[in-house]
């Protein structure tokens, strides 16, 4: 058939060096970028969003397959009398990712809005989140 415009493949232009160097290097594109607090949040989030669906994963799964009920998990807790510390620690760090990926998500949500979109405004938000999840965490670890 005859069409009056058909799409060209783009070409591509890539020299010999530039291939073999990539070829040598195979992490060099996380050396090229300088890393600021919102790309690293942004990494954090994807990361704190996986994190809590395998957790949330394993956790339904071991209900389900472990024998025994929630109140003889909660006996053996106790009979190891762990440390008052140890426990406020562990309960910070179940609840930190948590708190983390709530608060950045509230931030992305404010940003689909078109709002705090220039860059001083993304590295404020970056350290009111960060603030947040810290005092949220606190607060929930020490319930």
């Amino acid at each position: 058939m005859l069409f009056l415009w058909e799409p060209q493949p783009k070409k591509r232009w890539i020299s010999s060096e530039i291939r073999t160097q990539a070829q040598t290097i195979p992490f060099e594109h996380i050396t090229i970028y300088s890393w600021s607090l919102p790309m690293v949040m942004s990494i954090c989030h994807r990361g704190t969003g996986i994190a809590l669906s395998a957790g949330v994963s394993l956790f339904g799964t071991s209900a389900l397959l472990l024998p025994g009920n929630f109140a003889s998990y909660m006996e053996l807790m106790t009979s190891l009398r762990l440390r008052p510390a140890l426990i406020h620690a562990a309960k910070f760090a179940l609840v930190f990712p948590l708190m983390y990926h709530t608060w950045n998500g509230i931030c992305h949500l404010i940003w689909e809005l078109g709002k705090g979109m220039k860059i001083p405004q993304l590295y404020q938000s970056g350290v009111v989140v960060l603030v947040l999840t810290v005092l949220s965490s606190i607060g929930l670890a020490a319930m």
